[in-house]
């Protein structure tokens, strides 16, 4: 990476990469940046925040810890310390990320925020222009750009009629911490994904009364079976059976350890819960504790919100519930429409329009990591395979002993 000019006609640097720009610098944009030090290009990684897994380090609550197994989490060539527990907990694999980012000396360039990416069919690189924190604007130069800022980059927060007017406190779980300053307090979760389970477990457990809002239905499984993780057993079944199948053993298994979860107001989906996260991307729920809260009515589960007013919630059944606070656990989205000049490979909701196992690779040399909708091992198999495919096109550059920098210069130069 150099710098060819001090500043263009508008004061903004340019800078030349002789190798990929890296968009995100947590989990999925170190994995990539790892594997391409091992196949010997150097890359420039952009972050927006001032550290590595800003989503961890930032935006989740104190208790958090992975919910699979931790074989199953950890990055390329670099296991987790065998030290750690089954389940690592949220400053462990805070401590794991900022290993792996030694380890492979990964330095992401902090507090560059991308306001966009465009590819330049003339010269046939990818402009992408940042601005730091302290105003400077900076235009990275590039063959190839990879996208890792991945499937929770913005929280999405829903238009409830009235929650304006509410008058208590509204916060997304993204800024959750810890259910301590709730104590005594009546709060609202609204959703019950593994989130909203986890916020209501966290609050029961500080003395809170929390009331769990259930609008669609969820698969809730037990996070282990007989021993072993309900994950780790799905994936043993499906070398050997199809998918349907294993989801009915799954359903079947859960039924006897969970027992009817429907009576307390959390519906099944009519699809299997392997089906439905392949199709719609939408995580099962692992059960931790939460359900246990549920049963002994320290969870309240309640049905869809029809509108807040001052200081209570009136819900679709026409119930109003009075409440002090409420924690938005409305999950993410992706950020990607925001800055990415592009319309062929990405959809307009931010994900690529290819589905897995080919939404890595776009044209152009455009790519994708941790968008494939399976957690940390999906965003692995992106970084191995981007990894590769880059590597096989700049080896045969240098095998071609073509200059440092491309004659594509003369058309950049000048800016």
């Amino acid at each position: 990476m150099f710098s060819f000019s001090d500043n263009d006609m508008f004061g903004r640097r340019c800078v030349w990469v002789n190798g990929p720009v890296i968009v995100g610098a947590g989990p999925s944009g170190l994995a990539v940046g790892a594997c391409l030090k091992e196949q010997g290009v150097p890359c420039v990684i952009l972050e927006r925040s001032d550290c590595i897994a800003s989503l961890w380090q930032k935006r989740t609550y104190d208790r958090l810890k992975l919910h699979l197994p931790k074989q199953f989490c950890q990055l390329p060539k670099f296991p987790f310390p065998e030290h750690y527990p089954e389940y690592p907990s949220k400053r462990q694999f805070i401590e794991y990320l900022e290993s792996y980012a030694t380890q492979f000396d990964l330095s992401p360039q902090f507090n560059e925020c991308v306001q966009s990416a465009k590819y330049d069919e003339f010269c046939r690189l990818w402009r992408v222009k940042t601005v730091s924190a302290d105003g400077v604007e900076v235009e990275y130069i590039c063959q190839w750009l990879v996208v890792a800022t991945g499937e929770n980059a913005e929280r999405v927060v829903p238009e409830i009629d009235g929650l304006k007017e509410f008058g208590g406190e509204v916060i997304h779980a993204c800024d959750y911490k810890s259910g301590e300053k709730f104590r005594g307090k009546k709060v609202v979760v609204v959703g019950c994904g593994n989130s909203g389970m986890e916020v209501s477990l966290d609050l029961c457990n500080h003395d809170a009364q929390p009331s769990m809002v259930c609008r669609s239905a969820v698969h809730v499984l037990p996070r282990e079976i007989f021993g072993k993780s309900t994950f780790e057993l799905a994936m043993l079944l499906m070398t050997w059976l199809p998918l349907w199948l294993v989801d009915k053993i799954l359903l079947i298994l859960t039924w006897f350890i969970l027992g009817d979860i429907e009576k307390y107001g959390l519906k099944r989906p009519s699809i299997g819960p392997l089906q439905l996260k392949n199709s719609q991307g939408k995580t099962p729920v692992l059960d931790i504790g939460a359900l246990e809260k549920i049963r002994a009515g320290k969870v309240k589960v309640v049905p869809g919100i029809k509108k807040f007013s001052c200081g209570t919630v009136e819900l679709v059944t026409g119930e109003n519930l009075e409440v002090d606070s409420v924690v938005l656990a409305t999950g993410y989205c992706s950020n990607v429409p925001y800055w990415l000049q592009e319309s062929e490979f990405f959809s307009k909701n931010g994900y690529p329009k290819a589905q897995f196992p080919n939404n890595w690779k776009g044209k152009s040399g455009l790519y994708a990591v941790g968008f494939t909708k399976r957690g940390l091992a999906g965003a692995s198999a992106d970084a191995i395979r981007i990894a590769k495919d880059i590597g096989k096109v700049h080896k045969e550059d240098l095998k071609q002993k073509k200059q440092k920098v491309p004659t594509h210069r003369r058309c950049i130069s000048t800016f």
